[in-house]
């Protein structure tokens, strides 16, 4: 089948994802542009992006070394979901900030990073106005009411807003009568009134007393409320053209440096979770965990819950090249040397379209090269090609292609010595220096 030429890349997307290899972090969005491993994961995902358009429900355990790019899959996965009209959401579990076990927490961060193809986090708001707008147009559109009619308008989105939210009303009230309020807040101008309940429907704490009182409802959100407010969101998603929501829950193998007592609670709260998956509570929802293979197969992590081991076992004793794309738990690829020069290539052409002196940089940085700086950073990080991708893209885009465009006569192979500090090493990377040399405050490896 001949599909033609790729779109072409836009200068705003080039800058971003460019800037933020230059930074040495995973850009926000532009991750097809120079991911490489990943093509084999297309079509299984896919499909489970359009079972959760369908009103269906998906899940996949993501598993990985510290280093093995899971956050860039997570957002390269949501990039994907965006374009099919998915809302998504990255949420990282964390000890302090946001422990797995407290339900209400992920909920809130999951409102504050919500985001769409058109709008950035957070846009809960945006999504609620945009919500209330089409039950108006679906209200108008039956010609029962007339538009000049405001308060039977009113009356009849009230009665339209009641019918979608039945399901949720019957065991999560306050939802749907915090969105009462808020809609007669906004429509009296009582602007304060209508961010305060925005922000108590995203699970935030504080809001004042008086925006609760206008709602009918007490107190902030609990462990118990959490999901319910989710079912109701992804009510709110669907009816406004967002067919589903991406829901990434990153790092969740933290669960194995917490106490007992809470690592039992967060390990169950994930089995409860995929429960009421299953059981087809949570309509659109495409949810993904990520974790270590430690989190998935050590004592401290998912094999101290039986049913939730037995939930996410997969079989990973056969050769790699034949993991299965629509398995439970998904291996991402570890990078070696090849697949690392193959992403300093898509890198360095991407660089090269924006670039003041396109000829220079394909001339100067070329194949070769970037193979060169490959095997040194790789070296330098006692040859652990997946640790290697954050340090070798920012040497390459901030140490190289910067300056082979910016100066005419700077020729890499003459006038760049790799030099690696340990204060722009993360504590994954300083770990691996640390192997090979007695000191990695100042490791200067030389690219032939």
């Amino acid at each position: 089948m001949v599909t033609g030429a790729p779109p072409p890349v836009s200068a705003a997307r080039r800058r971003e994802v460019v800037d933020a290899l230059r930074r040495g972090t995973v850009p926000q969005a532009g991750l097809d542009l120079f991911a490489v491993g990943l093509d084999r994961f297309q079509s299984a995902l896919d499909d489970d992006i359009a079972t959760a358009k369908g009103g269906g429900a998906a899940f996949h355990a993501i598993r990985g070394e510290y280093g093995s790019g899971k956050t860039f899959f997570a957002r390269w996965l949501a990039e994907r979901a965006k374009r099919s009209g998915l809302a998504s959401a990255e949420v990282q579990i964390s000890e302090t900030e946001t422990p797995l076990h407290r339900l209400e927490t992920v909920y809130r961060r999951l409102t504050e990073r919500l985001s769409t193809a058109t709008h950035q986090p957070s846009a809960l708001r945006a999504i609620v106005d945009s919500w209330f707008y089409t039950l108006e147009e679906e209200v108008l559109d039956t010609g029962e009411v007339d538009e000049d009619d405001a308060t039977g308008l009113a009356k009849a989105v009230d009665e339209l807003m009641e019918r979608r939210l039945a399901d949720v009303a019957r065991t999560t009230p306050a939802f749907s009568a915090a969105l009462r309020a808020y809609r007669q807040s906004t429509s009296v101008g009582d602007g304060a009134t209508a961010e305060a309940l925005i922000a108590w429907l995203g699970g935030q704490k504080s809001v004042a007393a008086s925006a609760r009182r206008a709602a009918g409802v007490r107190g902030d959100l609990d462990h118990f409320a959490a999901l319910g407010f989710l079912q109701g969101l992804l009510t709110v998603l669907r009816d406004c053209g967002h067919p589903g929501l991406l829901l990434v829950l990153d790092e969740i193998e933290t669960l194995q440096r917490v106490r007992g007592d809470v690592r039992e609670k967060g390990l169950n709260a994930l089995r409860q979770f995929l429960d009421e998956v299953d059981a087809g509570r949570f309509p659109g929802l495409f949810l993904v965990i990520t974790g270590t293979p430690a989190f998935y197969d050590g004592h401290q992590g998912v094999q101290r819950l039986p049913p939730l081991a037995q939930r996410l076992a997969t079989d990973f004793t056969t050769d790699a090249r034949f993991d299965s794309p629509r398995a439970v738990q998904l291996r991402l690829p570890g990078f070696d040397l090849p697949r690392l020069g193959e992403l300093g290539r898509n890198v360095r052409d991407l660089f090269a379209g924006a670039a003041k002196h396109p000829d220079r940089i394909t001339d100067r940085v070329d194949d070769a090269y970037i193979g060169e700086l490959a095997s040194a950073v790789t070296g330098g990080l006692g040859g652990k090609v997946g640790v290697a991708p954050r340090l070798f893209l920012r040497k390459l885009v901030a140490d190289v292609l910067d300056r082979v465009d910016e100066f005419e006569d700077f020729d890499p192979r003459q006038h760049y010595a790799l030099t690696v500090s340990s204060a722009e090493l993360n504590e994954v990377e300083r770990n691996a220096a640390a192997a090979t040399a007695d000191s990695a405050d100042d490791i200067e490896l030389d690219v032939p």
